[in-house]
């Protein structure tokens, strides 16, 4: 097995896979990420997708037939030039099967209808473009060269470590919970399984949503996570006011309204949700 980008949620689908007897490998980026990996017992090579060049990357190994792609795409633009330089490097090492970490964003803004998977991608900001460009190339490269392609839409990713707390200690208001989008979230630890599942059980070419089933509102999820944490809750302010005072990124998600069903994953992946809400994964987050 190799993962490649093994960070937050590589390292965790690492440890489920080893735990099941598997070998893995990773290509990160930095040497810190190696030195984490090592302490893991998983190998890990570096090689960096802004730079690539042809034969810069290591050749997939000869029993990585099994391929987790968690790389990032850039920070700007629409396209994603790391997952166009990992495919170009692939040469003769071109894996079985891969599973890839997308967005839900790719949806764009829903007005809070509920979504499925056959839902018609309709990206808006950049962010979600780039991997909805990625989703395509992959699945041409599936149809070109025989790789089975099965793509996670992930909904917002929290867990140990992953709270938005240094921003509620700043006292930055939100949007008043009246004007404000749905929203959706996984907890770190079930997305790592769904990823694994989605290795062993899902259909070649198929979409599914990497999230809870449980959405809710962004600023109730603030809230939520400010009295879990003992800490005071954040002022609201009108969403007209808000386009003057918080960023152009918060602003993008607050532009964007939906619910997303999981039946898909839970029905066909066989997964069976540690977290299946925000309040059994707030408990875990802040106990460890």
């Amino acid at each position: 097995m190799l993962v490649v980008g093994c960070g937050y949620v590589g390292r965790r689908v690492a440890r489920l896979l080893q735990a099941d007897g598997q070998a893995v490998e990773a290509v990160v980026r930095g040497s810190a990420s190696v030195a984490r990996l090592k302490a893991l017992g998983v190998r890990a090579r570096l090689a960096d997708l802004d730079s690539i060049e042809d034969g810069g990357l290591p050749a997939l190994p000869a029993a990585a037939s099994s391929v987790f792609y968690f790389v990032p795409p850039p920070g700007e633009g629409r396209e994603d030039s790391r997952l166009r330089a990992w495919l170009h490097a692939c040469g003769t090492g071109i894996p079985r099967r891969v599973v890839y970490i997308s967005t839900t964003g790719v949806y764009g803004d829903c007005g809070g209808d509920w979504v499925e998977e056959d839902r018609p991608p309709n990206p808006g900001a950049d962010r979600a473009w780039r991997r909805r460009v990625a989703e395509q190339a992959l699945l041409s490269w599936s149809e070109a060269s025989g790789v089975e392609v099965v793509i996670l839409r992930v909904a917002g990713i929290y867990g140990p470590g992953r709270l938005p707390l240094a921003r509620i200690r700043s006292g930055e208001p939100i949007v008043r919970r009246d004007e404000a989008p749905y929203t959706n979230r996984i907890h770190v630890d079930d997305l790592a399984s769904l990823c694994v599942a989605a290795m062993r059980r899902g259909l070649p070419g198929r979409v599914y949503h990497a999230c809870d089933g449980r959405p809710g509102n962004m600023t109730d999820y603030f809230h939520r996570v400010a009295d879990a944490a003992g800490l005071p809750r954040l002022p609201e302010i009108s969403l007209a006011e808000a386009e003057g005072r918080l960023s152009p990124g918060l602003l993008s998600y607050l532009r964007e309204s939906r619910r997303l069903r999981n039946r898909r994953a839970r029905e066909e992946l066989g997964v069976t949700f540690r977290f299946p809400d925000l309040d059994a994964g707030l408990v875990d987050c802040l106990r460890r």
